[in-house]
């Protein structure tokens, strides 16, 4: 007799990095670096996003980047204080710095990025002493997920 599956609860870390998810998978769907992020203030989201470098051809159309303007839009304010950003990639250099500048607390993200990942892997950008700010990383969250996301896809543009 098999064991009843249990069901853990999700943290909200897992919950909102799901939402990121689901926006990789839109930047997927239209041909884009399945990259989604999303960003949280007291508790609800005010910004999500995804990659759009190729609609919009804009190099600095990042989801990151998307989100970071949505989210200032809807704080009326540039400084993000007391937001957190989930992202399912490790932010890129400029995408980091971007988030120094923002004021954003906090950085979640899934996967890293042993290309150009700026949040501990290649640089810590975020944390490092001799900016103004730094922001708290929390890393790995559903990064399994996350990064066969960005598999699946390059594997796909591949076989064409």
């Amino acid at each position: 007799m098999k064991p009843d599956k249990v069901l853990l609860p999700q943290t909200d870390h897992d919950v909102f990095m799901n939402v990121a998810l689901q926006e990789a998978l839109t930047a997927s769907d239209n041909d884009e670096v399945p990259v989604g992020a999303v960003i949280v203030c007291g508790g609800r989201i005010i910004a999500r996003a995804h990659n759009q470098r190729e609609l919009l051809k804009d190099p600095t159309a990042h989801a990151e980047m998307i989100a970071i303007t949505q989210a200032a839009a809807a704080m009326n304010n540039w400084r993000l204080t007391g937001a957190t950003m989930y992202v399912t990639l490790e932010p890129c250099a400029m995408c980091a710095g971007a988030i120094v500048l923002s004021r954003i607390d906090r950085l979640v993200f899934g996967a890293a990025d042993p290309k150009a990942g700026a949040c501990g892997t290649l640089f810590n950008i975020v944390q490092d002493s001799r900016l103004n700010h730094r922001v708290e990383i929390v890393s790995g969250i559903l990064a399994a997920e996350c990064a066969e996301t960005l598999k699946s896809f390059f594997a796909k543009r591949r076989e064409k």
